[in-house]
Order: structure tokens, then C-alpha cells, then sequence
């Protein structure tokens, strides 16, 4: 725990806290009761940290199967008078939206609760399959946004959030990034509310829903105007520079940082304006028309999308100021993807005042390029020493070319995704958004009359199967599909950091609860079950070869093997002694040690060639000895 709490509240504090850490002690100040979410970096910290404060902040926590029904939680308990929080990444805010749109129509009723959707974009995609940009997605669901610039801002905005989510009686939305989640800072802290009993209590006689929608869309924009005029006088809105600028910067989020950083160097403060906006939506057009009026130029900083430059472009039009031009992503000054930096902030600048800049000297860059080609060997992205997806795959592909079948396979998000990235063929053709995999399976299994002959396969995880592949599994069977759903049950939600979900037995808080059975669950349904162990090769690639010949229906084969990061923590010792036999080896000869099963505990000699074991590295799973044709990898039994 990094001491978000523990100090009399009435103590003045500072501490050194993680962008997620502050804005959890902004929720922690601003009374939070419920909080709720689904594991996805960068967000992931937030419900962890609420967790182990749980108990002693008395905040309900939990892990939840999704981000909808995180958010539906959430509003169920801010609609009862509580102050609720849910979190998530920017791909799981497309999960929430269905309720979130609605739920922005209704409002929270009267019994005085707050709710505050935190959601964590990813820009440059540092851990996900996009950088969607969120903010638009806030206006699409009439939601207030707010995004901060720095890990005190953080924590500062989350407790205004609050407050202004119970004063407006709405959903308020603050946007984090990974920039800012995973940044570290000194952060001021404020007092804890005091411990009190708080009474829940949902209005019986009242009927909160969106029906009928024409009468609630009036009075949600009618909130909104209410809101937009607070936000106009937002202290978090700040100007710095001179009064009349030759160019306003105008900015957001990890840009306002990169805007100051790049006036200094480039020696602007004289000739430069910049105005952060943190109050994106509804956005304060008469504080932007106020600044616009006095510039000479316009120049928009963001990362990812052109949101904040398309409001400024609206507010000038509206206002009739059509001869002022916004510079940005629109006039190729700013990038239309990726991050913000401050090497971008100041080639946009330099461009702007046709100055010569340079981020680095010449020789500089061409000597890190060299070090980078020369010193620097890439290993590529790949599974830990031991996971099992890396046996499940390597069984599946046996099975497959046992079979000479031209098989489909489709699949989401999960460690499981790291099949593309290894040199050679991938076995996964078809891979989208967490659940798609069998979603498209199920529409592919109907193509049958449309001459489709290919066996499909659909592959998720655990955590995936009970977030978003249950709709489309009983999808499947109801409409009478024909594919296979592997479920890769390695006992965890590992990709984003082993956080519970309902097929492990505990919730978010370690307590023991309820473990949801994969097999009974989808026997129950109606699939045709098989079970097996990826560590047993020879006979989980036979199973795959039974279920390819059935040909119809839905067939479900459940590959169980904890992953070994579970398996470690629990048993702390290794199954095997693992061992080359070097007079058997082959080395390159053969090579499937370490070329195809690609095991980053398996290396090959300098001399020679031939394939050794990293002791350091290797869990002792064993598989590769199962793998070697010509028996040179031993394993030994430990005592």
C-alpha cells in the first residue's frame, strides 16, 4: 500500500502518489460508499486501491463481470443517496455506454447521491488494441467531462466531481490517460470526511427512466446549459501569458504540461498564450471567445482526436469569428494520432513562428540509432516461461495440421493475444474486442448454406468468458451455430494484473465467495463439454482432433492449467528438474526448442548451437521435454 490513508484527518499532508492512488484519494475525501469496475489497464489501480481501503473507509468494492454492469451497480446506489464511483479503460466505456446514455436522461433522483465515471484512455495504445478518444463519447451520452492535467489535478477534480455530479443530480465523467494514471507526483492532500452511518434508501414512489425520451433529452440539455455556466467560471480553467498573445494555445489534459514546457524552451512567454481548459464539456465557449477575441492565431494542443479543436472552430463560427483559424491536427501542425509530447508541442510551435528546432543534436540521434541496431537484441513479445496458453497453442496447432484442415480461428483480448505477435504463423486469424471471438464465430458457424466448409474456432480466457462471451455462447447454441470455444481457464485475470473475477472462487476484497463452474455452467446450456489439461499435449491435441470431426453444434473445450504466476505463488517450488542431454541434442538441426516453442527459458549455445535451460528462468512446467522429437530435453521429478 502506498499510505493513502492512515493520518489524522485534520493533519495538512503530503504524499508521493500514483495518478490512479490520487484520484482514489480524491474518491476517498469525497465520502465514496460504492465503487465498482472491471480490470483494464490503465485503469486498474483504482478499484484495487479502494479495495484494500475498503474495510476501513467502509466503502463497498467490488470486481464486477463488466463494465456495464459496474456502472449499473454504481447508479443503482447513487440513485439510493450514495456517492458511487466506477472505473474503467477507454474500451470498457463502449461496454458501459448502453446504460450510461439512458442513465444520463433520468438523473439520480432526489435522495442526494452522486455518481463519477473514471475512464483511463490509452493514447499511442501502450496496452490495447486502440486509442480510442473517450471525450467524444462523454458528449454523445450528455455526460460532464472533466480531464486533469497533472496528479494533483487528479485528486483536486475527482472530489469536484463529486460534488458537482450530487449538486446536478448526473453522471459526471473524468477523463484519465496513461500518462497521467501512471505518473507519480507529490500530492496535497485534504481532510477524510468522519465515519458516519449512512442511510441508503431508494425513492418507492418514484419512477426514474428515460421515457418518455423527448421530455428528459429537453431537460438533460436544460442541466447542461446549467452546468456549461459553472464550468465558464471554473477556477480549474487557467490562462498564463501575455494580454493581447500573437498566438493562444489552447489545450487539454498531458498537453497543457507539453505547452508550458515548449514555451520556455522555444523563449515564447512573451509572444505565447496558454489557456488549459479542464472543463472540456459542456464546454465554456464565452472563456474561450474571451481568449480567441485577444490572439493574433489559434493553435489547439490534444492527443489522439481534434475534440477540443473542433469546440474552439464551433465556438468561433457560432460567435461569427469565421476569419480566425484554429491551427492543429486539422492544419497538420499537430499529429492526427498518438501521444503528446514535448518534442511535438515544440515542433508545432517552431512551425508556427518558422523557427529552426531540433529536438536533439544530429549526432546524438545517430548514435542512439546505432546502439538501438548494434547493442540491442529483441526477443519480441512473448509468454512467460511456463504459461499455458503457450501449450494450449501449440497443441492446437498439431491438432489442426493432424487434421489437414483449413481451420478458422477467432479470437479477443487477453494474454492469449500474444499468439500474433511470435515469429511464424499465428493461429489466430479474426481478433476484435473482448467476446468477439465467439461472437464471430457464432456468425461464421452459419455460413454452412453459403458454402462456408471451414471448421471455426472462437479462443478466450476465463476472466473474458464471464465479462462477454456468455451472450454470444448462449447466441451460439440457441441459434444452432457450428464452431468450437476453447476457454483458456488459467485461473486469473493475468494480463491486467490477477484480479478476481467469478470463476476464482474470491471477490475484489479476497473474501471467499461463490465460484462459478465453467463446465456445469455451459452444460447447462446446452454445449457439448470437454475438458482438458494444455500441459498434456498428446492428449489435449486428441481432444481438439475429437471435436474438429463432430462437425455440428456447439462444442466447448475448457483447457485447465492455472497460470504459473498463480501456481508459483501457491505451491513455491518447481514440478521439474528441467536439463539438455547435449549428446542428444541437434541444435540447429532441429532448433523446435527454441525457435517454435520460443520458451524465454530455452536458449541456444553460442558454440554449437545446441539448446540449453536458463535455471533462473524456467518454472519446471516440463512441457518442453514433450515437445523435443528427439528426447534431449529431461525432466526430473522434484522431490
Amino acid at each position: 500500500m502506498s499510505g493513502i490513508v492512515g493520518y489524522n484527518q485534520e493533519q495538512k499532508v503530503s504524499k508521493f502518489l500514483l495518478g490512479n492512488e490520487a484520484i482514489v484519494r480524491g474518491a476517498l475525501e469525497a465520502g465514496v460508499d460504492y465503487a465498482a469496475g472491471y480490470p483494464g489497464t490503465p485503469s486498474s489501480e483504482i478499484i484495487e486501491r479502494l479495495a484494500a481501503e475498503a474495510s476501513e473507509r467502509r466503502v463497498y468494492v467490488e470486481w464486477s463481470t463488466n463494465e456495464k454492469v459496474a456502472s449499473e451497480g454504481c447508479g443503482a446506489a447513487a440513485t439510493a443517496g450514495l456517492a458511487s464511483l466506477a472505473a474503467m479503460k477507454n474500451a470498457g466505456l463502449s461496454v458501459a455506454l448502453d446504460f450510461l446514455t439512458h442513465f444520463s436522461l433520468t438523473g439520480l433522483g432526489e435522495q442526494g447521491g452522486s455518481m463519477v465515471v473514471v475512464v483511463c484512455d490509452d493514447p499511442d495504445a501502450h496496452s490495447s488494441g486502440d486509442e480510442t478518444d473517450s471525450r467524444w463519447l462523454a458528449r454523445f451520452a450528455y455526460a460532464p467531462l472533466l480531464e486533469p492535467t497533472s496528479v494533483q489535478e487528479a485528486r483536486d477534480l475527482t472530489r469536484y466531481a463529486f460534488q458537482l455530479s450530487r449538486e446536478n443530480k448526473r453522471c459526471v465523467m473524468l477523463r484519465s490517460y496513461t500518462r497521467l494514471s501512471h505518473a507519480s507526483s507529490i500530492v496535497d492532500l485534504g481532510p477524510l470526511p468522519a465515519l458516519i452511518a449512512k442511510q441508503a434508501h431508494s425513492d418507492s414512489s418514484a419512477c426514474l427512466t428515460p421515457y418518455l425520451a423527448r421530455g428528459k433529452h429537453a431537460q438533460t440539455l436544460e442541466r447542461l446549459e446549467s452546468i456549461r455556466g459553472q464550468f465558464e467560471e471554473s477556477g480549474f480553467n487557467s490562462y498564463r501569458g501575455p494580454e493581447s498573445p500573437e498566438l493562444l494555445v489552447v489545450c487539454s489534459g498531458s498537453a497543457y504540461q507539453c505547452a508550458l514546457e515548449a514555451v520556455e524552451l522555444l523563449d515564447l512567454q512573451e509572444r505565447v498564450g496558454v489557456l488549459k481548459i479542464v472543463t472540456l464539456w459542456p464546454f465554456p465557449h464565452q472563456l474561450a471567445l474571451k481568449h480567441l477575441a485577444q490572439a493574433g492565431k489559434v493553435l489547439a494542443l490534444e492527443e489522439v482526436d481534434p475534440f477540443l479543436e473542433n469546440l474552439l472552430k464551433e465556438a468561433l463560427n457560432d460567435a461569427g469569428l469565421t476569419d480566425k483559424q484554429v491551427l492543429g491536427k486539422g492544419s497538420g501542425h499537430v499529429p492526427l494520432f498518438g501521444e503528446m509530447t514535448p518534442d511535438r508541442a515544440l515542433e508545432a510551435l517552431a512551425a508556427v513562428f518558422g523557427l529552426s528546432y531540433q529536438p536533439r543534436a544530429a549526432h546524438y540521434s545517430q548514435a542512439a540509432d546505432r546502439c538501438v541496431q548494434e547493442l540491442l537484441i529483441s526477443r519480441g513479445l512473448t509468454w512467460c516461461p511456463g504459461c499455458p496458453h503457450r501449450a494450449s497453442f501449440w497443441a492446437l496447432d498439431r491438432a489442426i495440421k493432424a487434421e489437414g484442415t483449413d481451420v478458422y480461428v477467432t479470437g479477443d483480448i487477453g494474454c492469449y493475444t500474444l499468439d500474433v505477435f511470435p515469429e511464424g504463423k499465428c493461429q489466430m486469424n479474426l481478433l476484435h474486442a473482448m467476446g468477439s471471438g465467439l461472437g464471430l464465430a457464432s456468425g461464421l458457424g452459419q455460413l454452412g448454406p453459403k458454402n462456408y466448409d471451414q471448421p471455426v474456432i472462437s479462443i478466450c480466457g476465463d476472466s473474458t468468458f464471464f465479462h462477454s462471451s456468455v451472450p454470444a455462447l448462449i447466441n451460439a447454441i440457441y441459434n444452432r451455430s457450428n464452431l468450437i470455444h476453447i476457454v483458456l481457464d488459467n485461473d486469473a485475470t493475468a494480463m491486467t494484473g490477477f484480479q478476481a473475477h467469478p470463476g476464482v472462487g474470491y471477490n475484489a476484497l479476497g473474501q471467499p465467495t461463490t465460484k462459478i463452474d465453467l463446465e456445469s455452467l455451459c452444460r447447462s446450456l446446452g454445449a457439448q463439454v470437454e475438458v482438458a489439461d494444455p500441459f498434456d499435449l498428446r492428449g489435449t491435441a486428441k481432444t481438439m482432433r475429437k471435436l474438429l470431426q463432430m462437425k455440428q453444434g456447439v462444442r466447448v473445450l475448457i483447457l485447465r492449467r492455472p497460470c504459473e504466476l498463480v501456481r508459483m505463488k501457491r505451491q513455491k517450488n518447481k514440478p521439474f528438474r528441467m536439463e539438455v542431454d547435449q549428446s542428444k541434442c541437434k541444435g540447429q538441426e532441429c532448433a523446435i526448442c527454441y525457435s517454435a516453442f520460443r520458451c524465454p527459458a530455452l536458449m541456444v549455445e553460442a558454440e554449437g548451437g545446441k539448446a540449453s535451460i536458463r535455471d533462473d528462468a524456467c518454472p519446471g512446467c516440463g512441457v518442453c521435454a514433450s515437445i523435443c522429437p528427439f528426447k534431449a530435453i529431461v525432466r526430473e521429478e522434484v522431490a
